[in-house]
């Protein structure tokens, strides 16, 4: 495990929009970045930006590291092209990014939504993506082990399900209600379904190193779906982490750093 930092000592982090030309069209990007000398891609989930921005501030530190953490177009507002109409292309606008910024050795780390990203994005085999974390994340089928339906249910029930101890949840602030993901946004991206019944099988072709992991007491996607995820990607490691649930990040951050980097990530 790395030894813990003064606080306050991160340098603040910078936020520019980037217009991208991709196969589908032109796309507006924000990005923060933490700029280090490692390079790490963080992709949130359905829960937007803000379920990332702590970790990023941790990872960059602890691992002197540049990270960049994007908000998915359609997501906080942002503009989302008509033609950004799935995973896959979300994808390829992320390779894109990562041409613009002519970086290599990149690790690619994403939790619930943003692990299924990372995923699509290793699966395009760019020469600059040098390994993966899949933290949490949906997008494969797998029997018995469906992803639990989200949509209507009240943001207490929420919490219940994505925390091992609700305590732990952010709280909203006064007057507003608890966070709930940019649904048109995700839905754009995922379908109802939030999965994609190619993907296990597209997964046994990866060839790069890859992370999956997972919090004991998700209750979104449960351990077995985290499992299964694993097993479908050669050579892929797998880390359970105890009373933790589907937001590693924003629960147990320590353990899901040391998970991340310990295993060299």
């Amino acid at each position: 495990m790395t030894t813990p930092v003064p606080a306050g000592t991160l340098r603040p982090a910078r936020t520019t929009t980037r217009t991208l030309t991709t196969p589908v069209g032109r796309i507006e990007l924000s990005v923060q970045e933490r700029d280090r000398t490692r390079s790490f891609l963080l992709l949130h989930g359905g829960g937007g930006v803000a379920t990332m921005a702590g970790f990023a501030d941790l990872l960059a530190e602890r691992a002197h590291a540049r990270v960049l953490l994007p908000t998915h177009p359609g997501f906080a507002g942002t503009p989302r092209p008509e033609s950004l109409t799935d995973t896959a292309a979300l994808a390829r606008a992320y390779v894109a990014l990562l041409d613009e910024l002519e970086l290599a050795d990149v690790t690619v780390v994403g939790n619930s939504f943003g692990g299924w990203l990372a995923a699509e994005i290793a699966l395009l085999g760019s020469a600059r993506v040098s390994g993966a974390v899949i933290v949490n994340g949906v997008g494969i089928e797998v029997e018995g082990h469906p992803v639990t339906d989200v949509a209507g249910l009240t943001p207490q029930q929420l919490r219940a399900l994505s925390f091992h101890d609700p305590a732990k949840a952010p709280v909203p602030p006064t007057g507003q209600a608890a966070p709930s993901p940019d649904v048109q946004a995700l839905i754009a991206y995922t379908g109802t379904a939030m999965t994609d019944q190619t993907l296990a099988d597209r997964l046994a072709g990866l060839d790069l190193p890859v992370h999956v992991i997972w919090g004991a007491s998700d209750g979104i996607v449960d351990a077995d779906y985290g499992r299964a995820y694993a097993a479908a990607i050669p050579g892929a490691a797998f880390t359970l982490l105890p009373g933790t649930g589907h937001l590693p990040q924003l629960e147990t951050p320590e353990k899901l750093l040391g998970a991340l980097l310990d295993l060299g990530a």
